[in-house]
């Protein structure tokens, strides 16, 4: 049997690159396919292994330059030569689903999102700075986007969504139904600290104006808590302009630093919706709590006044109420790990293959030679990826 994997892009370090290198990883062999793929942008575990990509690798500017070909990639995915293979896993918060199989082989497509742009571009678009033009122009180009996303919705066999809030957006995109597994956390990477805490927040994100990290950073000027955030991103700029003194900027930062913060900090804030949150989950296998916005998928990662609190309104009224609920309660290291266990990276796989087997696929053990290929130590997995735009 021939495997391939498909994922829309490596352009960007996050949850849906973690998971296309756990598929990696659980897959026999497969070939790995991308419309896009920068070296420098590539997971830890996937540099060393060959992508082959679309004609778009060879666009002049990519590595500046590749949010602003979104109007091609649907065109680079349709392009890959697919006619080989049996299997065919995508793994897509865009385009990645678009791809043309083979009409006797088996697409499964592991869906992160419906397009973010195309099907939400109102939601998406609002806390960006773009003029009125600008602003026209892109919806009528999101719903270019939109028509074609739907078309190539039809192209997988079957769905999996990496959580319920993702599956019910799939049903109402795309009038598809799709089983819900959630994505790998590699909780061996985080342990609890052996010497106690500190006594400052955590943010660990891309600086994106939709994660309203403008919240925490309100929060936590007006409580006079400390924060630490820790990611890059285009919004920076701004959120610095809002930070007091009790908020610190620390970028991007490497792995062991990031695994040193997860167990220090007193929690984690999370006050954007996303598509899953697998921070908090990263942050609970380091043994403290979150504080988190009630929707989207972190509604299946925090269990209230076990792992973590919520705040039900989008203001840091709200967030600093849910804070101070946060201090005045204990919290366990052993049942916050416990909790984070239970979406470990052999569950992910015990899963995604009996689901294979399920739709009539049987996989073998992928060999010792791709197990060592793939190191066990990733990335920081810096949320599940955004669409481009």
């Amino acid at each position: 049997m021939k495997i391939a994997l498909v994922h829309d892009y490596f352009t960007q370090i996050g949850g849906a690159e973690q998971v296309a290198m756990q598929l990696f990883r659980l897959l026999p062999d497969p070939d790995l396919f991308a419309a896009v793929a920068l070296q420098n942008r590539m997971p830890e575990g996937l540099k060393h292994a060959p992508v082959k990509t679309s004609w778009m690798q060879k666009l002049p500017g990519m590595e500046r330059n590749y949010r602003h070909y979104f109007l091609l990639y649907p065109l680079g995915v349709e392009s890959l030569d697919l006619s080989e293979y049996d299997l065919v896993i995508s793994s897509s918060s865009g385009y990645g689903k678009g791809v043309r199989a083979r009409r006797d082989a088996v697409h499964v497509c592991y869906c992160h999102n419906p397009m973010r742009w195309a099907w939400s571009f109102a939601q998406y678009s609002e806390r960006e700075r773009m003029g009125s033009a600008k602003r026209a122009v892109l919806s009528l180009l999101s719903g270019a986007l939109r028509k074609w996303d739907l078309g190539a919705s039809r192209e997988p066999d079957h769905f999996i969504a990496n959580s319920k809030t993702v599956a019910e957006r799939i049903l109402q995109a795309y009038g598809r139904h799709a089983e819900v597994i959630h994505p790998p956390i590699d909780v061996d990477r985080f342990r609890p600290s052996k010497s106690g805490t500190d006594d400052y927040y955590l943010v660990l994100s891309r600086l994106i104006s939709y994660k309203r990290i403008d919240l925490a950073i309100e929060a936590c000027n007006r409580l006079g808590r400390e924060l630490l955030i820790i990611g890059e991103g285009p919004d920076r700029e701004r959120l610095v302009s809002m930070a007091g003194p009790t908020i610190q900027f620390a970028g991007r930062l490497p792995d062991h630093r990031v695994e040193f913060h997860a167990a220090r900090c007193r929690a984690v804030l999370f006050p954007g919706v996303e598509d899953f949150g697998m921070v908090p989950l990263e942050v609970a296998a380091a043994g403290r709590p979150a504080v988190a916005y009630y929707g989207g998928g972190a509604r299946e990662t925090v269990e209230e006044g076990t792992t973590g609190v919520f705040f039900r309104e989008p203001t840091a009224e709200s967030l600093m109420k849910a804070i101070e609920r946060l201090e005045a309660q204990e919290w366990s290291s052993r049942v916050l790990r416990k909790h984070a266990e239970k979406f470990s990276v052999p569950a992910f796989q015990a899963q995604f293959r009996a689901f294979l087997e399920r739709v009539g696929v049987s996989v073998p053990e992928p060999d010792d030679r791709l197990a060592t290929l793939i190191p066990q130590v990733q990335d920081f997995s810096w949320t599940v990826a955004e669409d481009i735009a």
